[in-house]
């Protein structure tokens, strides 16, 4: 079983190299997909994969709600599940709302304006 110690370190891991695969994610992107779809999936990415849960009523310390719904719908069944995949839909749904927001304010794409010059006129 996990100590103190052990489950701060694995914990800081886990959420370490979500919190860096989304980066990088982000990285890789940045340059074929527009900001506000970017913004899109990286904020859905860390709904799913840093929002805690409690893996069960008796247990008091949190683990990725996706790695509990995961487990939980695979060992026992959808309802074991459900109250890890509460959370999971609630943030899914903050993290699209927010990322609609972004997309709508601050990532706009915003088209270069061009401007058509006069045509130069040839003198005789």
């Amino acid at each position: 079983m996990l100590n103190d110690q052990s489950y701060h370190i694995a914990m800081a891991a886990y959420l370490g190299a979500a919190v860096l695969a989304l980066l990088l994610f982000a990285f890789w992107l940045r340059h074929t997909w527009r900001p506000a779809w970017i913004g899109l999936v990286v904020l859905c990415g860390a709904a799913v994969l840093l929002t805690p849960a409690y893996p069960d009523a008796e247990v008091e310390t949190l683990a990725p709600a996706l790695i509990v719904a995961v487990f939980q719908w695979l060992t026992i069944d959808q309802a074991a599940a459900a109250h890890a995949l509460r959370p999971l839909g609630f943030m899914l749904g903050a993290a699209l709302v927010l990322s609609l927001l972004l997309g709508l304010t601050v990532l706009r794409h915003r088209g270069h304006k061009v401007t058509a010059e006069a045509p130069e006129t040839a003198e005789p």
